[in-house]
């Protein structure tokens, strides 16, 4: 294996993807552990295997195991790359990860909780395995780093013992990718653009010039859009009777993972099995859905003045003709605009940004 191969790793809680890619940023081989904390199982390309995953680390571990069985030694790589939910106000920018970097990564654990710890787990576990070896980060924060302060700020006192409380926005990988890969669908990148991340997670951004001025995920991934598990948008004052009537531990549960489409529909998170059911519930479920992306699409389009297009990207946005239409019809209001459907581009858009981080820094070195 050539030193040309960035390999990028999305790590989370019960999963971990990775996709390698070549020196031309071709993708050419994908391993995903899923199902960990339990039998999961190991896919190689297109092959499935059961395998024990009890937890991160034994996952990571088989990963790469398997990427060793595939020829590909750690130690050859040009770099691994990572994806990280959250840089906070600081990580607004791909980079190479530094002791200094992975600190300000650490210190925003009590802003991704359920995310930036598996992301420390597996920049520490490939530090083991080839200390020398270049990592980077891409964070899904940071490409709502150009929002305004207006858009940004809850109404809180401007006080240090509430800093930090304020919108961040995520999604950011899949919204850099979109800008970059739309105009060659459009052939130009529409001034006021409406992107629609939608998945089990799923957001909107309004992108105005190629840039976030507005996006519906706030100070954590929770808050938004109905989501396969995540509540969403709730009232403040409806998390702080839930939380003296169940606790802060269950309330925290209940609003990440057994809300959003599973706790409407009581059957499923899964869109494709509530498209797929009878169930009156299952139905509800996907008007909540929709008529919530529609309402909250107005707020993105007042946040830029008007709307030239829109875009749907991740699974559902890319698979559900049914969803594109229900949410596209609640803006028949606009009058006639274009409409794109692009595929999901996160993990090249990764090895991509570290690659340019890379360039850059040897530039810099060539340069002193």
């Amino acid at each position: 294996m050539s030193g040309s191969h960035i390999l990028v790793i999305n790590a989370g809680s019960s999963s971990i993807k990775t996709a390698l890619f070549d020196g031309n940023l071709a993708e050419v081989l994908r391993i995903e552990a899923t199902g960990i904390g339990g039998t999961g199982a190991l896919k190689i390309a297109a092959t499935a295997h059961a395998t024990n995953l009890p937890d991160n680390a034994t996952a990571l571990a088989a990963i790469f195991d398997a990427l060793q069985q595939q020829g590909i030694a750690i130690t050859a790589l040009r770099a691994v790359a990572h994806r990280v939910v959250h840089g906070g106000t600081t990580l607004t920018a791909p980079c190479r990860i530094t002791p200094q970097v992975r600190q300000a990564i650490a210190d925003c654990v009590p802003l991704a909780p359920l995310h930036n710890p598996h992301h420390l787990a597996a920049i520490d576990a490939v530090e083991t395995l080839a200390p020398d070896l270049p990592q980077c980060a891409s964070f899904d924060t940071a490409f709502h780093a150009t929002t305004p302060d207006i858009a940004r700020r809850y109404a809180l006192p401007d006080r240090p013992d509430l800093t930090g409380l304020q919108r961040y926005g995520f999604h950011g990988t899949s919204y850099a990718a979109l800008v970059r890969v739309l105009p060659q669908q459009s052939g130009a990148l529409p001034k006021r653009l409406l992107a629609c991340h939608l998945g089990n997670g799923a957001s909107l951004c309004a992108i105005l010039d190629g840039q976030s001025v507005a996006t519906t995920m706030g100070y954590s991934p929770l808050s938004g859009l109905t989501m396969g598990t995540r509540v969403g948008e709730i009232d403040a004052g409806a998390v702080l009777r839930l939380v003296r009537q169940l606790g802060l531990e269950k309330t925290e549960t209940l609003l990440n993972h057994h809300s959003g489409l599973l706790g409407l529909s009581d059957l499923s998170s899964d869109m494709r099995s509530l498209e797929n059911s009878n169930n009156p519930k299952a139905r509800f479920a996907i008007d909540h859905f929709c008529y919530w992306a529609g309402r909250q699409a107005g707020s993105m389009i007042a946040a830029m003045g008007g709307l030239d297009a829109v875009a749907f990207t991740g699974g559902i946005g890319e698979n559900s003709s049914h969803i594109r239409n229900a949410i596209l019809d609640k803006l028949s209001w606009m009058g006639n605009f274009p409409s794109y459907t692009i595929a999901a581009q996160e993990e090249i858009q990764i090895a991509r940004e570290a690659s340019n981080v890379l360039t850059t820094d040897q530039k810099g070195q060539n340069d002193a």
